[in-house]
């Protein structure tokens, strides 16, 4: 059986060995436990173990499973962020269900979102997500693409950018992802050198990798598996 508390001590414990190892302060780095697939009874033992920030990587999943959490904490409880691929149809769903969007990939998917707020009186943080690596199957902007989609965005009265995320190609040699960890932490600070301050947050990093993020520069690691245990 797996212990999520344990799991969850243990993760900790290897992000602020990792933000040490760089002379990095561990409480400047976020925790997203990904719950994708995992029923509401594990994601409230994880809530009461200390993950604060829960992340849902489908909006179909998450409109039947953050409203049976809430009701069962019978409270707002952890914050949620979308971290999967937002379909531009699902956008009238995410406002009141996620608390930050950290996959807005295109001009027009930003452009969706900020109609969307501007019909009613919600507000949301968003990232910038950039497929550094170039894979086709991965979603994301390219980073030539970024600094436009980030000039949108600023622009916005109710979306408020907090960073940029990427995701690697798999790989199981965690290494093999630090390529392309400093390729975004690069691209963030060109971002900023050219008076985008508004970027400074970098989630990337999942169970595979995440210590690698850290030492790259991530602000966020998100991390299911080594919480949770093995998806069926």
């Amino acid at each position: 059986m797996v212990d999520i508390a344990k799991n969850l001590e243990r993760v900790r414990t290897r992000m602020a060995e990792a933000a040490l190892r760089v002379g990095r302060e561990p409480a400047s780095i976020s925790l997203v436990a990904v719950t994708k697939t995992f029923p509401p009874e594990l994601v409230l033992e994880a809530y009461a173990a200390g993950a604060e920030i829960l992340g849902e990587n489908r909006v179909q999943e998450a409109l039947k499973k953050v409203p049976a959490v809430r009701k069962a904490l019978e409270s707002s409880g952890p914050q949620w962020h979308l971290i999967g691929h937002l379909q531009r149809n699902k956008v009238r769903h995410v406002f009141g269900l996620f608390d930050c969007i950290q996959s807005v990939d295109s001009l027009r998917l930003a452009e969706g979102l900020e109609k969307r707020a501007a019909s009613g009186t919600e507000s949301m943080p968003v990232y910038l997500e950039v497929n550094i690596s170039g894979e086709e199957a991965k979603s994301g902007c390219r980073p030539d693409e970024a600094e436009r989609i980030v000039n949108a965005l600023e622009n916005s009265s109710r979306l408020q950018l907090q960073g940029l995320m990427t995701m690697p190609p798999f790989t199981d040699r965690a290494e093999e992802s630090r390529t392309w960890f400093r390729m975004l932490r690069e691209l963030r600070d060109r971002l900023i050198e050219a008076g985008h301050e508004r970027v400074a947050e970098l989630s990337m990093g999942m169970t595979a990798d995440f210590e690698v993020a850290i030492e790259e520069g991530a602000t966020i690691v998100r991390v299911g598996t080594a919480i949770f245990g093995s998806r069926n």
